[in-house]
């Protein structure tokens, strides 16, 4: 899989079936962040922006087990241009 084809494909997913599927990336996140931030009882609130760094950190997780496969970066770039966006607002 060529560069751009990890960024063709998180494009794609980002702006695609995954928006169609779960909303708004924002959205989703926010959600997210309260799930965690329950489950966890952090005194520190988890923001949206925080989820998709730490969702790349799970894809960097796993590129690092040595079992990664493209899924894996084509997803992580989908997490940073979402995260970019997101801080961006």
């Amino acid at each position: 899989m060529t560069r751009e084809d990890v960024l063709q494909t998180a494009h794609d997913a980002v702006n695609g079936s995954r928006h169609e599927d779960y909303g708004s990336a924002e959205n989703n996140f926010k959600i997210i962040a309260k799930f965690w931030n329950a489950y966890l009882n952090m005194d520190n609130v988890i923001e949206a922006k925080d989820v998709a760094a730490m969702m790349a950190l799970l894809k960097i997780a796993r590129i690092a087990s040595g079992h990664g496969k493209s899924d894996n970066w084509v997803d992580l770039a989908g997490y940073a241009a979402c995260g970019g966006e997101i801080e961006g607002k």
